[in-house]
């Protein structure tokens, strides 16, 4: 995400050119604890996450018996989701030593969550999902890996299951991305090094030609954006 915050590196907004080679894990300062912090410090305060989050829960069965959170960070959606879904075994997956640990602290030893660390650019674990999140990472990952992982994320739903994508996404325009830079209080200086935008409509293509069923953009506040898809039910289910 673009937020203020220390020890970040002065970026060139980042496009399909100019990233796919360059980006190493040393740049993603989410391993480091300061860089983690500091966004946790500033998260709540992202302008119109609220809305964001509010519609993924609308688009949520309250029946869900089984959510993976990819990128769980804090634990903030998954704590929304725990309570959207009373009877749901709820997954975290985060790589970042301090958001496990945050995550951790939020749920304790409830028998309902178990959070996990892993790196979204490995494969995913084996396991099937009624409902598969993510919020504000999956933007992280290099696009020939975004792809990849979104016919990973296709594999784990259950037939009718919901993958939805809470997420920072290029503008298209650079007028558009100083307007988003104003609304978030950000200067071009502290952009985060780590992000990897990429647009709305190339990724809701992506999900379509995977074979994702419903797919749509259902929510967005200039680079922010909610969409995603539902995977085909069985003939007949």
């Amino acid at each position: 995400m673009c937020l203020p915050a220390p020890r970040q590196r002065i970026t060139s907004y980042p496009t399909e050119s100019n990233h796919l080679a360059t980006l190493t894990l040393a740049d993603n300062e989410y391993l480091t604890p300061e860089h983690a912090l500091a966004y946790l410090a500033k998260a709540d305060e992202i302008p119109h996450r609220s809305e964001g989050e509010a519609v993924l829960l609308s688009l949520v069965p309250i029946e869900a018996q089984r959510i993976l959170d990819l990128g769980t960070g804090d634990g903030r959606l998954l704590a929304l989701l725990y309570s959207h879904c009373p009877e749901a075994k709820l997954i975290g997956l985060d790589f970042s030593p301090t958001m496990i640990a945050a995550a951790s602290a939020r749920f304790g030893n409830d028998p309902r969550v178990e959070i996990r660390h892993h790196d979204l650019d490995t494969p995913l674990p084996d396991g099937r999902f009624d409902v598969v999140v993510s919020s504000f990472a999956i933007h992280h990952c290099l696009d020939s890996r975004k792809r990849i992982l979104y016919s990973e994320i296709y594999e784990l739903l259950e037939p009718g299951g919901l993958f939805c994508n809470l997420e920072h996404v290029s503008s298209p325009t650079d007028a558009l991305h100083k307007k988003f830079l104003n609304g978030m209080g950000a200067l071009s200086g502290d952009e985060d090094p780590s992000n990897i935008l990429l647009d709305v409509q190339t990724q809701l293509k992506w999900l379509s030609e995977i074979g994702y069923d419903h797919v749509d953009c259902y929510w967005k506040w200039l680079e922010l954006a909610l969409f995603g898809g539902v995977r085909v039910k069985r003939s007949g289910g």
